[in-house]
């Protein structure tokens, strides 16, 4: 009788196993560095929106600073041209970003009454927490950056270091 060449039906299972096992270390880690990554990203999109706003204040004194986030980007055309950039389609920040979500946060604008505005905050926070992000951010007009690991973060709360 001939032997015949190849693996083993327990061989095989052993090494799917072993697959298995490596995935199931490796996963979570890709998981909690993709929330790293998303809220970096949300970090650096704040102070975007920072340093847009005292561009826009700076740009339009009469109208201060921008409430709706939107007011902050503009559209392809618009920005395309040198004197396409108006008070509500400032050409800022980019379309995604002033869509109100990028990398798993959803970002939001908020101000004072009254013209000029001379307040603004803004708020980042993870679409699902524990998914997209753990921490959500908070700054103002002062430029500070500050977060909160359990809740929406207020001007009370640490600011980044």
């Amino acid at each position: 009788m001939k032997k015949q060449k190849g693996f083993s039906l327990i061989e095989l299972l052993i090494v799917v196993a072993i697959i298995l096992i490596i995935a199931a270390i490796a996963i979570p880690n890709l998981l909690r560095s993709r929330m790293a990554a998303n809220e970096a990203s949300a970090v650096g999109s704040v102070r975007s929106i920072n340093t847009a706003q005292v561009t826009f204040a700076a740009t339009y004194p009469s109208v201060g600073f921008a409430t709706p986030l939107s007011a902050l980007t503009g559209t392809a055309a618009t920005c395309a041209t040198t004197t396409g950039a108006t008070s509500t389609n400032a050409c800022l920040i980019d379309s995604v970003l002033g869509s109100g979500t990028k990398s798993g946060y959803i970002f939001a604008i908020g101000g004072t009454s009254g013209t000029p505005i001379v307040t603004y905050t803004v708020n980042a926070d993870p679409v699902v927490r524990g998914q997209t992000g753990q921490r959500s951010f908070f700054s103002d007009q002062s430029g500070v950056i500050r977060y909160n690991g359990a809740a929406a973060s207020t001007v009370t709360d640490p600011p980044l270091q």
